[in-house]
């Protein structure tokens, strides 16, 4: 890689240097690690990576795009102290950067493992798996609450919390059909002995009520202090129903081979309860084996005519469900996409009051040709637009922010918009705009079914997060002197919709109930915190870095909120805190020029400025020595961890973690 500036040249050889001492560190403790732990690569062998045998020229043309999809950061996530591998677009490489900064900016150890919940994955490798103190006998006496042991609830409990799902994920994700799922539910009492016959089907649908239903309640524990209101145990509402879900899996082994429609219903809501549950790549692994299974189907394709028409909407809403699950996912953990436009000729769904009251008939119409599925139909026009912005975004050129170049942002998300209809969005007070950034009061419209006013919410928080994650590239933590305004301008605009979304998840936490227990609208909130401490690290003279400031605050708050009812939330809580005073500190010490001086440092910047394989090796220039230097991922201390994962823009979890990682003191190989 040439450089073509002097300060470039000087960032490399530090790069260089660094790296030396990195190897011969690795070299050190691969002498000492233990034969069966598998090492996770750090980048190719260069023999293989400078592509031996192909021509300068043919470098020169992948450059660019191999350089936007190698950028991202190792960390580990879970119980075990494997890595895995997260791109730009995640909140992990995001808060990988902040770190960074702040490593320098305070002159201490890094802080990453410290800026990570805990979530049930750190405590579990598996939603089904014994905790460790439980094989410990550390945990004495059996538990009469039948929704976290392994015992299996009666009909009447069962029939709870499925009514749950008709005004919760049913909205969402409309990959049932309602009165052929309650046929087929009463079909399964039908037996001598009065108990259920399995079926994956009902068992998961069971295992996501129960994880949403339980978290909704508030956590025996919201009065101890927030250390301990941030311990996560096998009890946490994030994991409730594990017991049908295990049972869910043992039973869909054996349509593995031959699957059927309710297979791949199976694998969609799988996905979604591990993505609430914090299992983050669990998530990932079974949206991949949905996706394979929707091909052996032949979703992709159009259905043919011949089909009777609720059977032909059927299967398109699935197909669409699982692209929008998939889009979701992918852009959030920033890994490639799995679906590709090009590979199918399915059409997207019907919302019409013929299929919509056949499908879902406790469902009353809107008016406006408007239905309960108008709102599905706009959610995978939102992803499909969402998706294209970010292609444009990561396939495009290095500089499309510092160019001011938001184009491809702004044009996909305003046509999408101008097509809403008003009967799905939530009116403001004082003459506000939906969807937009002005932070107006909501218009909540008291009398309207639960399920509307949920689809209002839900949309609205969408399109902020995805914005978020979009504009996010733009934000650089380089001295004022050397920021390009236009990119500044775009780092702004991810603010000015963090702050909606915080203030409208404030809102209605405070007043309504209608997102208690939505683990994915936790998820959202905790991407647009971190969000936002980063960009008022970065942009501390900023004209709208006060209210950014105080919006932190809010979001504070909301976390609060949510972690009276499960850990993760209340850990989020506490980590957001604490990085609000070390905030305020380096705000009074840049605006009164004090120590650190941080208009003149140049940190991890945007991936423009710093490669990603600087960020993957843990190369940041201008860092201390090398037993002070930043290592986002070998600093995972029990408090670290886990959540992130749950920045799923997708469903629900982004949420949470909980494990014990600490001792860890190798490097960025295990």
């Amino acid at each position: 890689m040439k450089a073509a500036t002097l300060p470039h040249a000087y960032r490399q050889i530090e790069r260089l240097e660094q790296r030396i001492e990195e190897l011969e560190q690795e070299k050190r403790r691969d002498a000492e690690r233990p034969v069966h732990q598998l090492q996770t690569p750090i980048s190719l062998p260069r023999s293989l990576s400078d592509g031996q045998g192909s021509s300068t020229s043919e470098q020169d043309l992948a450059g660019s795009r191999l350089k936007r999809v190698g950028d991202g950061i190792y960390v580990s996530t879970a119980r075990s102290p494997q890595k895995t591998w997260y791109g730009s677009s995640s909140l992990f490489y995001f808060i990988g950067r902040i770190d960074a900064f702040l490593t320098v900016a305070l002159q201490q150890s890094p802080l990453a493992g410290r800026m990570l919940p805990d979530s049930a994955s750190n405590l579990l490798d598996g939603p089904t798996t014994v905790a460790a103190e439980d094989q410990a006998g550390q945990l004495t006496g059996p538990t009469d609450d039948s929704s976290t042991i392994g015992e299996y609830l009666t009909s009447t409990q069962e029939e709870y919390f499925l009514s749950l799902f008709w005004q919760s994920y049913y909205i969402s994700y409309p990959i049932l059909d309602e009165r052929e799922f309650k046929k087929y539910y009463r079909s399964l009492w039908e037996t001598p002995d009065g108990k259920r016959k399995p079926s994956a089907l009902a068992d998961i649908v069971i295992a996501v009520c129960m994880q949403y239903g339980m978290a909704r309640l508030p956590s025996v524990e919201r009065g101890l202090n927030a250390t301990s209101r941030a311990n996560v145990s096998n009890t946490d509402a994030t994991i409730a129903g594990r017991w049908y879900y295990r049972r869910c899996q043992t039973l869909l082994s054996a349509e593995l081979e031959s699957p059927i429609i309710s297979t791949l219903q199976c694998h969609i809501l799988c996905s979604i309860y591990l993505c609430c549950a914090s299992f983050q790549n669990m998530a990932d692994s079974t949206c991949s084996l949905a996706v394979r299974t929707a091909y052996m189907l032949g979703l992709h394709l159009e259905p043919p005519q011949s089909m009777p028409r609720r059977e032909r909407e059927t299967r398109k809403r699935l197909w669409w469900t699982l692209y929008v699950l998939e889009t979701k996912m992918s852009m959030k953990l920033g890994r490639p996409f799995l679906l590709h436009d090009y590979s199918t000729t399915c059409s997207l769904p019907a919302d019409d009051r013929e299929i919509a009251m056949l499908v879902g008939p406790s469902f009353a119409p809107l008016g406006e040709n408007v239905t309960w599925l108008t709102w599905n139909l706009h959610k995978i026009k939102l992803l499909l637009a969402a998706r294209t912005a970010y292609t444009t975004i990561y396939d495009g050129a290095p500089d499309i922010f510092n160019a001011g170049n938001c184009q491809a942002i702004t044009e996909q998300l305003e046509d999408w918009l101008k097509d809403v209809p008003g009967a799905i969005k939530t009116q403001r007070r004082h003459n506000g705009v939906s969807f937009s950034t002005d932070r107006s009061a909501l218009q909540i419209e008291q009398f309207a079914p639960l399920w509307l006013q949920r689809q209002r919410l839900l949309l609205e928080l969408m399109y902020h997060n995805l914005c978020i994650n979009l504009y996010r590239p733009s934000v650089s933590f380089t001295s004022a002197k050397v920021q390009a305004p236009l990119a500044d301008g775009m780092a702004m605009k991810c603010a000015s919709h963090a702050m909606a979304l915080t203030h409208m998840m404030h809102q209605v936490l405070n007043s309504t109930s209608i997102l208690a227990g939505c683990l994915e609208a936790f998820q959202w909130q905790w991407n647009a915190a971190m969000t936002l401490v980063g960009i008022v690290l970065a942009y501390p003279h900023d004209d709208s870095t006060g209210a950014a400031r105080s919006t932190i605050d809010l979001s504070v708050a909301v976390l609060e909120n949510f972690g009276n009812n499960f850990a993760v939330a209340a850990g989020a809580a506490n980590i957001v805190g604490e990085l609000r005073a070390k905030v305020d500190v380096l705000m009074e010490k840049s605006q009164g020029k004090e120590g650190v001086g941080l208009e003149k440092m140049q940190l991890v910047t945007s991936y423009q400025e710093v490669d990603g394989e600087s960020l993957m090796d843990s190369n940041f220039p201008a860092l201390p020595p090398m037993d002070e230097a930043f290592d986002f991922f070998n600093v995972i201390a029990p408090e670290s961890r886990g959540m992130l994962a749950q920045s799923i823009d997708i469903l629900a979890t982004d949420m949470y973690d909980d494990f014990d990682l600490s001792g860890m003191k190798d490097g960025y190989l295990n």
